[in-house]
């Protein structure tokens, strides 16, 4: 996938630089529009997006994968420059979707006058580590082939926390923080109070929704809704398929109340429960303010304003 993208970056680039830059690429106001999904793993995040995949061929935009080396959220400096370049400029890949493990990255800071919509989901972060542990161990349904780097450890959750093991310590709770935070050096320092401000900032601030793995239908039909160039038809989508979309770790067993209970000592986890209690909140506020139940399903709400008085009058 990485050498097919490159490649098909390196056609473009070599088509722009023989024939310079194409005059007859234009882009409409409405299809000026990119998305970023900087993804926090083990989130739903590839089940989110694969109903991007499936409908951006219907609804006619692009939806591009940001493949880092190791997974680093972090870029350096340059590629940022680099990034956010291409997502401005890049006009034959507009309107875009763009997903990835990246930390949220201010457009701003480089001159950029029309910021990209940013969205997210983000899990009970006890809940997420599980996940990922087991994942690293056995993998999922979605690529089952694939060796995953911690293969051959039979270890529970359970007994790695009770053994005190790095795969499980409180210090991997912090990362749905720092995916908020940003860039700075002290989002990524463990426990940072600095860094938890600055990413309830940047949820308010920067981003359009975040919704949370639990309530992801509710998120999607919110998307729709609001963003239907992209997202529509997702609901129906999400809702009828087969269950595709939902990516499982082959093998998890949940951890024991003791488990969770000696998690809950930390000052990590209290405060990655405090960003993702603050997310949910937000979100639930979102969705009271823009859908109405009846019968047990969620309906969306018709437009609800309207202009009067409108002077001077017209003759």
């Amino acid at each position: 996938e990485r050498a097919i993208a490159r490649h098909e970056v390196r056609e473009i680039e070599q088509r722009h630089t023989v024939d310079g830059p194409r005059q007859d690429v234009t882009v409409d106001e409405e299809d000026d529009v990119v998305i970023i999904y900087n993804r926090v793993p083990k989130t739903a995040s590839t089940s989110f997006t694969n109903i991007a995949y499936d409908l951006c061929a219907k609804n006619k935009y692009h939806v591009l994968h940001i493949n880092t080396t190791k997974n680093n959220p972090v870029m350096s400096l340059q590629d940022q420059v680099r990034f956010v370049k291409n997502v401005t400029s890049w006009k034959e890949m507009k309107p875009g979707f763009y997903h990835g493990h990246i930390s949220y990255l201010d457009f701003a800071k480089f001159g950029v006058k029309k910021k990209p919509i940013y969205i997210n989901v983000i899990r009970d972060p006890i809940e997420r580590l599980v996940s990922y542990y087991y994942f690293l161990r056995f993998g999922d349904d979605y690529r089952p082939g694939l060796r995953r780097r911690k293969q051959g450890d039979k270890k529970t959750f359970d007994e790695c926390v009770a053994a005190g093991g790095s795969d499980c310590a409180p210090e991997k709770l912090w990362l749905q923080i720092p995916f908020f935070c940003g860039h700075s050096s002290e989002c990524w320092n463990v426990g940072s109070r600095w860094a938890l401000e600055q990413a309830k900032y940047n949820l308010i601030n920067e981003y359009f929704l975040v919704g949370v793995t639990e309530e992801l239908e509710d998120f999607i039909m919110l998307l729709e809704a609001a963003l239907p160039r992209f997202f529509r038809g997702a609901t129906e989508l999400y809702r009828t398929g087969k269950k595709s979309h939902l990516r499982k770790t082959t093998e998890k067993k949940l951890p024991t109340k003791e488990t969770i209970a000696k998690l809950q000592q930390s000052e990590i986890w209290k405060m990655e429960n405090e960003f993702y209690e603050f997310a949910l909140e937000q979100f639930q506020f979102v969705r009271a303010h823009a859908v109405r139940e009846k019968d047990g399903e969620l309906y969306i709400l018709a437009q609800n304003f309207f202009y009067e008085k409108i002077y001077p009058k017209s003759n």
